[in-house]
């Protein structure tokens, strides 16, 4: 049976070496103590012995240690671009360029979406991204049932900032998922003042207008006008495809990018992912209007689209996240996978080994995530005073061995570059143990995978697909 998760006692993560992702990027052995779901201590061990400190004393008389030996701990991941809703689509949408995939199979397995399927199929998706380390996600949904999807966050406790999908046109969008413009921006503001800043902050909305060419104007510029009205973020694609850059310019005389920016989609609360087609100028510009973007390698790879050169990004002053997009074009939600693909796709980009190093891959999914989230006070660096979001990753197995007293191996190098998804032991979010042992704690993976299976049989069944 599962146990239940609760804070009802500190936790001390002990005997690691702990990737605080601070400002001076140190990386110390160290042991970690969370109380009422904030870091309150970080105490620095001598690597080479064996005595532990006395731990920072506790407010309450309860403590969980967590032992860390042989282990890294690190912030909680933050994927910044994920798509909960099209987990039970993985494997039914292969081998597709991007506007064909969305077309002939993403749309309609959409449209055929009830309540009770996108719920496994978030379920599925936040089980196998937190049982990897991810603490927190910026989701895209569907266009209907978001509550469904709120709900299913609320309950696994993993923090998130998601929104319905926005689409009022574009070719070949199914009855199913198309809206008028009124009743999209009807339910956008019904579903904001219901869950942004839910669960003590932990949930919060973001205007998510699917992409440019399933978009109008009228409902882009409405949709920037509210997000600065409530506070909320915009979150969309953007320069992603070469297929899809042709026919945005065929329908507009311009970059998507260019035209969202004249709409009012620009700006610190505008987060776009991809940026494969962006031009230096667009990027020197998103730079100076604080505009981010965030880097889905593998989905990149697998829709064919191209490689995104985030070292540029990031020279031109762009905040750049990580994210692994959707089940159906990745196949994985595995931070690990965008981890490794991140860092070593820069360096054959800028035909520079050191072009995107080790530590500058784990800023992207840590400390600049959160900065793209406008979160980066509350998560994202392990520091006094920050939430407890924490992820304690084994570096002991055969795949990341052997290691050197003096540096203990660069625990950060054998992070990005060694470790996988099995290698994650423990997950905290708030200071709740979400992950135990390897075990999700939040969610029963059991009841989590046998819904899932049913749900995306029955999916399958609606959608009718052909071919």
């Amino acid at each position: 049976m599962m146990e239940r998760v609760t804070n009802d006692f500190d936790i001390l993560v002990r005997g690691g070496w702990v990737a605080t992702m601070d400002a001076s990027r140190r990386v110390i052995p160290a042991d970690v103590l969370v109380e009422k779901g904030r870091i309150t201590s970080i105490v620095t061990r001598d690597a080479r012995s064996s005595k532990r400190p006395n731990a920072a004393p506790t407010s309450r008389p309860h403590v969980r240690l967590i032992d860390a030996t042989g282990c890294v701990v690190v912030p909680g991941f933050v994927q910044t671009h994920v798509h909960l809703c099209q987990a039970l689509f993985r494997g039914m949408a292969d081998e597709l360029p991007l506007l064909e995939w969305l077309r002939a199979r993403i749309w309609p397995l959409e449209a055929a979406h009830d309540e009770a399927s996108l719920a496994a199929s978030a379920a599925l998706g936040i089980a196998e991204m937190m049982r990897a380390g991810t603490t927190t996600i910026l989701d895209m949904g569907t266009v209907h049932h978001q509550d469904v999807v709120f709900e299913t966050l609320r309950g696994s406790k993993i923090r998130a900032v998601s929104g319905k999908a926005m689409m009022d046109r574009g070719l070949r969008v199914p009855k199913g998922l198309r809206e008028t413009t009124k009743e999209s921006l009807r339910e956008t503001e019904r579903l904001i003042a219901r869950w942004h800043g839910a669960e003590d902050g932990r949930l919060r909305y973001a205007l998510a207008p699917r992409f440019i060419l399933s978009c109008s104007e009228t409902l882009l510029r409405a949709a920037a006008a509210i997000a600065k009205s409530t506070g909320t973020l915009v979150h969309s694609h953007a320069a992603e495809h070469p297929g899809e850059k042709d026919e945005v310019r065929a329908q507009l005389g311009m970059d998507d990018v260019d035209a969202l920016a004249s709409y009012g989609i620009a700006g610190p609360n505008v987060v776009l992912a991809h940026g494969v087609q962006l031009t230096r100028a667009q990027m020197r510009r998103c730079g100076r209007d604080g505009t981010r973007f965030v880097h889905c390698p593998s989905a990149n790879l697998k829709l064919a689209s191209g490689i995104a050169n985030v070292v540029a990004m990031r020279e031109a002053g762009m905040i750049v996240g990580l994210g692994a997009d959707g089940a159906p074009c990745n196949n994985r939600m595995d931070p690990f996978t965008e981890l490794r693909q991140a860092a070593l796709l820069a360096k054959v980009v800028q035909k520079n080994a050191a072009a995107l190093s080790a530590m500058d891959a784990l800023a992207m999914l840590t400390i600049d995530g959160a900065r793209v989230l406008g979160l980066e006070n509350e998560i994202g660096s392990i520091e006094v005073g920050k939430r407890g979001d924490l992820a304690v990753v084994r570096l002991d197995g055969l795949h990341a061995e052997p290691h050197h007293d003096t540096l203990w191996g660069d625990p950060v190098s054998r992070l990005v570059y060694s470790a996988t998804a099995s290698d994650v032991t423990d997950v905290l979010i708030d200071g709740l143990p979400v992950v135990v042992r390897s075990e999700l704690r939040a969610l029963d993976a059991d009841v989590v995978r046998e819904d899932a299976i049913r749900a995306a049989e029955r999916l399958h069944r609606r959608a009718k697909l052909k071919g």
